[in-house]
């Protein structure tokens, strides 16, 4: 008997993804950086440091949270654990006392951030009964999309009105108050007792599956290249507000704005690269995709007027549309069809490795080119970012699609 689909459940378990891209924008992307280098006037390096080795830590800590997943089938009860903490020390951001204190607590609150998503993911195949997994998928990116956009415009009034220190407090009610829905209605399919044997078997397994994915040169070639793609998309993730306001000006309400259109270019570019890769291929797709981020850091880079940089946004958006979703697709292409689980899980680690070196390259460039002034700093960072796009496209080239 087929599986009958729960559309309470997958719109519960949806409602998450908007419930913590609440965080990821307005935390990581638009307070926070500038809470760091304009409320405290510290080097973009401080900022750097934390979220690096924040990542690094969960990027050392996902085969243990995985095996805990997989092999006890427990993923509410960490969910609501990691969430609750986030929030937490969300919230506690806006009394730090001191710098070192808010770095500290950032870097907690994302550990959990994206410790929660081991837990999260892992609850899609299960959530997605009855219907097919991309549609469910799709459902809550689409969601997530809203949830920045929400939580961007929700901060506005209450950073105009009370200061950047009070949107910290909200922001973690908000995470948790949206997830309650997936908290309550979403159930384990199953539960086994006793995860602590499992957690030696998942590092072995890491191994064992580095080992294979050696054996298949272009899909090796490919996670290379992603690692790459990735370092530099990660980085601008985090930096763009600290960019568009200390190099083209950019204040408040414009800021929001100006963030708002890279969300909106971001909608709209995973619509246009699905069907772009569809058409041609992922390998190609995602090869355009890194020509049009070459288009985007150097022109970021160059442009001075603010007028012009209006475009910046949008065009980001929509290249960060087509890294997702060529370059999931183009996995599933590369990877044996009795392995792609366990390549994806290989794959979305290596994603939290490529958000470690990206950000520490940024905020050496702009540390060590201070004593210059002005804005060449943050330039010459944006164009290192190239760099890494380029040296991905580079590895990309030598990947052919035909032969697993």
């Amino acid at each position: 008997m087929a599986d009958k689909k729960d559309d309470r459940t997958i719109w519960s378990w949806a409602l998450y993804d908007f419930a913590n891209t609440i965080f990821s924008m307005n935390i990581i992307s638009r307070y926070f950086p500038l809470w760091v280098t304009k409320t405290h006037d510290a080097p973009d390096l401080y900022l750097s440091v934390a979220i690096s080795f924040s990542m690094l830590m969960v990027a050392v800590s996902i085969p243990v949270l995985g095996a805990v997943s997989d092999q006890t089938g427990m993923r509410i009860r960490p969910l609501i654990i990691l969430t609750l903490a986030c929030a937490t020390f969300t919230a506690m951001i806006g009394a730090a006392s001191s710098l070192v204190i808010g770095l500290i607590l950032f870097a907690l609150a994302n550990y959990c951030y994206q410790s929660a998503l081991v837990f999260y993911d892992g609850m899609l195949p299960d959530v997605s009964r009855g219907t097919t997994v991309a549609r469910v998928a799709g459902l809550s990116v689409s969601l997530g999309y809203l949830g920045a956009i929400v939580g961007l415009v929700m901060m506005m009034p209450v950073a105009a009105r009370f200061g950047v220190e009070a949107i910290y407090l909200p922001t973690g009610v908000l995470f948790v108050l949206f997830s309650i829905p997936c908290f309550v209605l979403v159930k384990d399919a199953r539960v086994t007792k006793s995860p602590k044997e499992d957690v030696g078997a998942a590092f072995r397994r890491i191994g064992q599956t580095f080992r294979e994915l050696k054996k298949h040169r272009n899909l090796f070639m490919f996670m290379i290249a992603n690692i790459f793609i990735l370092d530099g998309v990660n980085t601008v993730i985090t930096f763009m507000s600290v960019y568009a306001n200390q190099v083209i000006g950019f204040e408040g309400a414009w800021l929001d704005i100006f963030l708002l259109t890279s969300i909106v270019g971001a909608a709209f570019g995973a619509l246009m690269w699905g069907r772009i890769t569809n058409r041609i291929g992922a390998h190609k797709a995602l090869q355009y995709v890194c020509a049009m981020w070459l288009c985007v850091f150097v022109f970021a880079a160059m442009v001075t007027s603010k007028a012009l940089f209006w475009v910046v946004g949008p065009m980001a958006g929509i290249a960060l549309g087509g890294v997702w979703v060529a370059g999931r697709t183009l996995l599933i292409d590369l990877a044996p069809p009795e392995r792609v689980g366990e390549f994806f899980g290989f794959y979305y680690m290596a994603g939290k490795f490529s958000a470690i070196m990206g950000p520490m390259v940024w905020g050496i460039i702009v540390y060590a080119l201070a004593p210059l002034g002005g804005t060449l700093k943050h330039r010459v960072a944006v164009l290192s970012m190239a760099v890494f796009i380029a040296a991905g496209w580079w590895m990309l080239l030598k990947v052919k699609t035909g032969d697993r």
